[in-house]
């Protein structure tokens, strides 16, 4: 193995661990509440809950909440004494979340590495490949929002199951070289994944509001799901894929049987321990409804459409990033270790979600998101200089043999460096762009919203890649810079609209028991309670 992945990963490891254990450090457990994201743990000794996440402190005892329709007040606020059996009820609850959200991502993140490197290896060209890519996303651009809807309306336990069904099949059809075969794989994975990315999070805070845990400590949950689901897991599932292809010499197909068997695992576990739930019991509605409800809230209020418009580009530029990596770093189909570069990506995601953890107690997530997006855009600017020509999709071969070509180039290194520094930006989003869209989105129509910025999101990803081997790659990259700059715009545009240099941090708000909405740096799908009958739902509340 090259010693440049060595000591590429093992640099990654160091800052993210670095980075993780000074968030852990100096976040605090006191009467406020407060603290920053970074660090897990279970209630602190002395009855008093350590909030990761820049959580609100809990509201007063009483306080409405809206997930399965039963508050969130009963117990202590954040700050207040709660009983050792309520605490450890709490643990196995929490615990209970936290493996089964492991064991789905584990799913998703076993597939990432090879989905190209698979369609490759069967002898598609990159067009082909382009198509397959714009099935899945226009698969969940079509019926991810409508399956969003069914989640809240239907039951997310329900839902939570049927994600383990498709994306089981979706792995499953990857055994088959077949053009429409591998289609179908494609439209069931682009399913799985709204539903992977919206149902979870709906099923946790419903369930946590309706077994009466104080709201503060969704943000413990949370952060602990970032770092094991998003971080740890993606990592291992990186190297365990890895060896399955390159050191047992399993077969492309290895990781995606790997996917069903952890899948599978995770679904056996819902089924005999989750209870079902739905959205708000009073304000049941069809789908269209809810669609509808979900449409008014987005343009009734310009704060949430900004964070729409940020959230669909963001992630464009993410999603057509999964495409363009693999020809990127392998133009001449030079033989790159799929698992441990992507590990690599995953652990500077990581490094850049453990470090938000030291920003966002220092500043709101307004005051540095603009420079995140100004970063993310140089980093992907780096390509632009080596994929001038567009490429000849008869050169070169299936970068998981070796086909002469030796290994990664010196340009190649650059850009993995690059895109390294991509990575560590997306790690920085998720958490800091979460934390604000808990401010405005209601939590009666949480899967609902999120599945409608993935409308726009997933048809302009599919419009890049219809044509994507008529380009060259720089091409391609320049489209996703530009996307990044708006990032940039809406956000200076967001900043005029709520003042962001007068707004207290996200530490400091959490020290104001007197807030309606919880803030916490998770995943996506946010944590919000409903805003009182005096004030327009959704609206942050800042004294």
């Amino acid at each position: 193995m090259d010693l440049f992945y060595v000591v590429l990963f093992g640099t990654l490891v160091f800052v993210a661990v670095v980075l993780h254990l000074s968030g852990t450090d100096s976040s605090s457990c006191g009467s406020s509440g407060g603290g920053g994201s970074g660090g897990g743990g279970d209630a602190a000794a002395g009855g008093r809950a350590c909030v990761e996440g820049g959580s609100d402190g809990g509201g007063s005892a009483g306080t409405g909440s809206t997930g399965g329709g039963s508050g969130a007040g009963s117990g202590s606020g954040a700050g207040g004494p709660v009983s050792e059996a309520e605490s450890k009820r709490f643990r196995l609850f929490r615990n209970n979340y936290l493996i089964v959200f492991c064991l789905m991502m584990a799913g998703d993140w076993l597939q990432g590495p090879y989905i190209y490197a698979l369609y490759e290896h069967y002898g598609y060209s990159v067009g082909d490949i382009g198509h397959f890519f714009i099935m899945g996303f226009g698969s969940s651009m079509v019926f991810g929002t409508v399956v969003g809807a069914l989640a809240d309306i239907t039951g997310r336990r329900a839902a939570s199951l049927a994600y383990v069904a498709s994306y089981c099949l979706s792995c499953a059809t990857k055994h088959s070289p077949r053009y429409g075969v591998l289609m179908a794989g494609r439209a069931l994975g682009g399913v799985s994944t709204s539903l992977l990315f919206s149902v979870f999070e709906s099923w946790l805070v419903a369930e946590h509001n309706r077994r009466g845990f104080p709201e503060a400590w969704l943000a413990e949950t949370f952060s602990q799901a970032i770092f094991l689901g998003a971080g740890l897991m993606a990592i291992l599932s990186g190297l365990l894929g890895n060896v399955l292809v390159e050191d047992l010499r399993l077969g492309p197909v290895a990781p995606f049987d790997a996917a069903i068997v952890v899948m599978l695992g995770g679904g056996a576990l819902v089924a005999a321990t989750w209870p079902e739930n739905y959205g708000d019991a009073a304000a049941r509605r069809s789908v269209l409804a809810q669609l509808g409800q979900g449409l008014a809230a987005i343009r009734t209020d310009q704060r949430i459409a900004l964070l729409g418009a940020m959230q669909s580009l963001f992630e464009a530029s993410m999603y057509t990033f999964v495409f363009l990596w693999t020809p990127a770093l392998s133009p001449r189909g030079e033989k790159i270790p799929h698992g441990l570069v992507f590990s690599c990506f995953m652990t500077a995601c990581m490094a850049g979600s453990a470090g938000t953890g030291l920003l966002i107690r220092r500043h709101p997530p307004q005051a540095y998101m603009g420079a995140v997006y100004a970063a993310a855009a140089v980093s992907l600017s780096v390509p632009l200089i080596y994929h001038t020509e567009r490429r000849d999709p008869s050169e070169g071969g299936s970068s998981l043999r070796d086909n002469g070509a030796g290994g990664l180039s010196v340009a190649g290194k650059l850009q993995l460096l690059a895109f390294c520094g991509f990575e560590a930006c997306i790690g920085v989003f998720w958490p800091s762009m979460m934390a604000l869209r808990a401010h405005y989105v209601p939590e009666e129509l949480r899967a609902t919203i999120i599945n409608i910025f993935r409308i726009p999101l997933n048809l302009f990803v599919c419009v890049v890649l219809y044509k994507v081997s008529a380009f060259p790659l720089s091409v391609m990259f320049g489209v996703c810079v530009g996307m990044l700059l708006l990032c940039l715009l809406c956000q200076m545009r967001l900043n005029d609209l709520t003042g962001a240099k007068d707004k207290p941090s996200l530490a400091d708000l959490a020290a104001h028991d007197s807030e309606s909405n919880g803030v916490s740096g998770h995943l996506p799908g946010e944590v919000t309670k409903r805003a009182p009958k005096s004030t327009k739902a959704g609206a942050l509340l800042v004294d």
